[in-house]
């Protein structure tokens, strides 16, 4: 029960929140000066600090060679096992190596036991066990170890936690332990008496407050906490205008970090911006010096499909199947590619991609769930080309392309479908596109529709559609509509996004003080 109530948050925020939760911690480094023990001690010297800047930039070898030299110097530094989980943290998550994985996870212990002989006195000790515990939390869950994974989580919750109240007044605690509230605050209902069991309280406002805290008072850490706050909006709550400012402004401010680039290209393309997400990935530094990033071209492929350009999609998806090494993504890749050919009237060079999805990679995250699903619905008859026009709009809907999207459904009706699940998307299709088009009053017969249609029935459309009325009927003011949606939302069962959307309306309802 427990790795159920970890796994879906942290990887909706793998992506992001993983990469950049540790950005938070190397200014607390420099700003509170050594840190001296019995042999062990925290010293954050100039080296260190360009190790961890590269890392940050994705530079991951030039940073281990400088962290090595720094080891034969100054060895009893923790800072170092620190920088070491840090830079194999970056690598495991980009590159998905299971073999480096099982070698570099019996690392953990020796590291957590390096920080461990800095004295109970000093602010650090516990600080950075349970950041490290963090680390491996968001790994071993995205390598699939999800009960070990969340047992990293409770065990880093309880020494922030400690350290809060051992060390008040150090406000870099506030920055993951801010983290976990949000995280734990947003479970879904069913799962809350899980956490009391375990002893963890989460508060999503507490936890935004604890970060917007740092922001204001420790102007050291200002940019971090920042980084913070709009990941944790990016992927848990909702960013609003100002956020998604300066979700476009860090990459140009900053134009050799690779992880800024990609953080800004996948939060524009979540936020229904592909257009503007392409202008970062195509900015984004390259050369030797990076580590290698195959996934950056399954974003240009998922732009291409969205745009319409199914020749150019699928030479993206050939190039990231080429390149990767990982295990998630590739049946997602391998149904994108039948969607490629099958979207063109290519039925028959369709077909073997199609097949592949059952053979190659994993069952881990949403994506792949759902070509898997997808897989056996069109080898069972249950998607027909009648459906085409659906996944033509669906696609240029999530890259905010509007008027295509709306051009491809004009020519049908909710008639022209014959199942539910058709009938129902259509209406979700017709709904979104109007509420992303600024028309919410005539978004909401559309979505209300899909609501109908769905009741009863695992259909994720209906939920989706049931969330979204959520949304609209708050921003309106009528509270207690939006309540009921939300709650509507969550009464869907099994689909395929269903801990996403449940997180959402859950996180709303809290923000909404239900």
């Amino acid at each position: 029960m427990m790795n159920l109530l970890f796994k879906y948050q942290f990887r909706k925020v793998t992506k992001g929140i993983v990469s950049c939760i540790s950005v938070v911690w190397i200014i607390v480094f420099c700003s509170y000066g050594n840190v001296l023990a019995d042999g062990a001690f925290v010293k954050f010297t100039p080296k260190l600090q360009r190790a961890y800047f590269e890392i940050q930039k994705l530079r991951i070898q030039t940073a281990r060679n400088l962290i090595d030299e720094e080891r034969k110097q100054n060895e009893d530094n923790v800072l170092i096992a620190y920088l070491d989980n840090y830079a194999d943290l970056h690598y495991l998550m980009i590159s998905e190596d299971k073999v480096a994985y099982k070698k570099l996870i019996e690392k953990e212990d020796s590291r957590l036991a390096a920080v461990g002989k800095l004295p109970d006195s000093s602010p650090y000790k516990r600080l950075f066990q349970a950041d490290i515990r963090l680390h491996w939390a968001f790994a071993k869950i995205k390598f699939g170890n999800e009960v070990s994974g969340a047992w990293e989580v409770v065990k880093a919750y309880k020494l922030l936690d400690e350290n809060r109240k051992k060390f008040s007044s150090f406000t870099p605690t506030l920055k993951s332990l801010g983290f976990l509230h949000v995280l734990i605050g947003s479970v879904p209902e069913n799962y809350t008496w899980v956490t009391k069991v375990l002893g963890l309280r989460g508060n999503i406002d507490q936890g935004i407050k604890e970060i917007q805290t740092v922001v204001a008072e420790e102007p050291f850490f200002r940019q971090e906490a920042e980084l913070m706050d709009l990941l944790l909006h990016a992927y848990t709550l909702q960013l609003g205008p100002k956020q998604l400012v300066k979700v476009k402004q860090l990459p140009k401010d900053h134009p050799d970090n690779l992880l800024l680039h990609f953080f800004a290209t996948t939060i524009l393309m979540k936020e229904g911006n592909s257009k503007e997400a392409s202008w970062y990935l195509n900015e984004a530094p390259s050369g030797n010096e990076y580590i290698t990033f195959p996934f950056l071209n399954y974003l240009r492929g998922e732009i291409a499909l969205q745009q319409g350009k199914y020749d150019s999609a699928f030479a993206w998806y050939t190039a990231f199947q080429k390149d990767y090494r990982g295990f998630n993504y590739i049946k997602d890749s391998n149904l994108k590619m039948f969607m490629c050919k099958w979207l063109s009237n290519h039925d028959n060079e369709a077909l073997p991609f199609i097949r592949e999805i059952g053979n190659e990679g994993s069952a881990i995250i949403e994506a792949d769930k759902l070509a898997l699903r997808m897989a056996g619905e069109y080898t069972s008859g249950k998607i027909t080309a009648q459906q085409k026009i659906l996944y033509k709009s669906r696609y240029a809907t999530d890259g905010g392309y509007l008027i295509e999207a709306q051009n491809f459904l004009n020519p049908v009706s909710e008639n022209s479908f014959t199942s539910l699940s058709d009938k129902t998307e259509f209406n979700y299709r017709k709904g979104r596109i109007l509420q992303k088009s600024g028309k919410e009053n005539e978004a909401t017969p559309y979505l209300e529709r899909a609501v109908v249609l769905s009741k009863g029935a695992s259909i994720g459309f209906g939920a989706s559609a049931a969330l979204q009325l959520g949304y609209i009927y708050r921003d309106s003011g009528h509270k207690t509509k939006a309540v009921q949606a939300f709650k509507t939302a969550m009464s869907y069962k099994k689909y395929e996004y269903k801990n996403s959307v449940d997180s959402k309306a859950r996180a709303a309802l809290t923000e909404m003080g239900q």
